[in-house]
């Protein structure tokens, strides 16, 4: 038996199509213990988030967290799902995709589609690759929407496109962005986010920048996450010519006894409210789209630690989610990386200025590293 899957017959003379696959983290079907414990089963089995050996990490995973974890996060996910809409992470990334592929539309005439997909969860790499198959796409541009590159996040996102197109006879061209944390547009888009926010609401003492958290021995072994959240964190303080002593950038989503990267979200927002700070605003520039750590972690969680230790106001800022700057960014971040696979004399005029501004950006940023 073949372990190629089934391909129709080649035809020549097919034009040639682009997919662009967004890949997000993931989510359960529903705030429940059963989805919760499938979901959590396919997470916490991958090798690259957890980093022990396999066979103390299966009798860990199966007989203490499994048996006790999906009640407790079952009950984060029901305080944060959309009743209509479902789970957050979900429908704002299926709502970048289809915005993306508005904002595209009226740049270029290139045939392409975009698709998106969850690394745990569905829709699932597979199924996304899959369907960008059946409708043509031999080329296949893959973003996932993690600005700051990490091994656990990044990394296993591009192991499941990898490992998909092991089973493919006729296999597509592939493109993948590993990192955009220093992006201009990027970076613009969250400027934005907050002083949008801070024109409605006024502005804080204090503005907590937290990125999600890895293991410290990540960092050890070569993993630049930590480095490019510093990165991204000063580039959005120079955006807002916000002073040393205006922000803070901290880690957040700590798991298992590990020492992971520093200073801690929860741990510095105690100590802010023991300060009796008057006003604390937190904004989380690695997730591009609100979820659990973002709407249950941060404002509920983090929110209750600072007002029980003293502190005054304390606002969370969303995410960039469906912003047209943050869409804008997206799209010129996918034609810095589409170039050559998009036929010039089909691109609009518009197209062709945005592929501009786009080789522009790559130049800045090629100039100052």
């Amino acid at each position: 038996m073949s372990r190629y899957q089934a391909e129709p017959p080649h035809t020549h003379g097919q034009p040639a199509k682009t997919g662009i696959l967004l890949i997000n983290l993931g989510t359960p079907n529903a705030p429940t213990r059963f989805e919760l414990k499938r979901y959590l089963q396919q997470f916490l089995s991958d090798p690259r988030v957890v980093e022990i050996p396999r066979v103390l990490w299966w009798i860990i995973l199966n007989f203490v967290i499994l048996q006790t974890r999906p009640d407790e996060s079952a009950k984060k996910y029901a305080a944060i799902w959309d009743n209509r809409e479902g789970s957050p992470l979900l429908f704002h990334t299926e709502k970048q995709a289809k915005l993306l592929q508005g904002w595209l539309g009226e740049r270029i005439r290139s045939p392409y589609v975009v698709d998106f997909a969850m690394r745990y969860g569905r829709p699932s790499i597979d199924s996304a690759m899959q369907r960008l198959h059946e409708q043509g796409c031999d080329r296949i541009l893959c973003i996932p929407l993690y600005p700051q590159y990490a091994a656990s996040s990044t990394a296993s996102a591009f192991d499941a496109v990898f490992r998909h197109l092991l089973s493919r006879r006729n296999q597509p061209a592939l493109r993948t962005v590993k990192h955009y944390h220093d992006d201009p547009g990027y970076i613009a888009a969250l400027a934005d986010k907050v002083q949008t926010y801070w024109q409605k609401n006024g502005r804080p003492d204090r503005l907590i920048m937290s990125f999600h958290g890895v293991p410290r021995y990540t960092l050890d072994k070569g993993d630049p996450y930590f480095c490019e959240c510093q990165k991204t964190g000063r580039l959005l303080a120079e955006a807002l010519a916000l002073n040393d002593d205006q922000y803070q950038i901290t880690f957040q989503s700590r798991f298992g006894r590990a020492e992971w990267v520093k200073p801690y979200t929860a741990a510095t927002l105690a100590e802010l409210g023991r300060a009796k700070t008057r006003r604390v605003d937190v904004f989380c520039p690695g997730f591009t789209a609100d979820c659990l750590e973002t709407l249950e972690e941060i404002a509920m969680e983090v929110k209750t630690v600072f007002l029980k230790a003293g502190g005054g106001e304390f606002h969370y800022i969303p995410a960039l989610n469906e912003d047209s700057k943050w869409i804008e960014a997206l799209g010129h971040i996918a034609l810095s990386n589409l170039q050559g696979w998009i036929d010039p004399e089909q691109d609009t005029e518009a197209g062709r200025a945005a592929g501009e501004r786009s080789r522009q950006r790559a130049m800045r940023l090629g100039a100052k590293n």
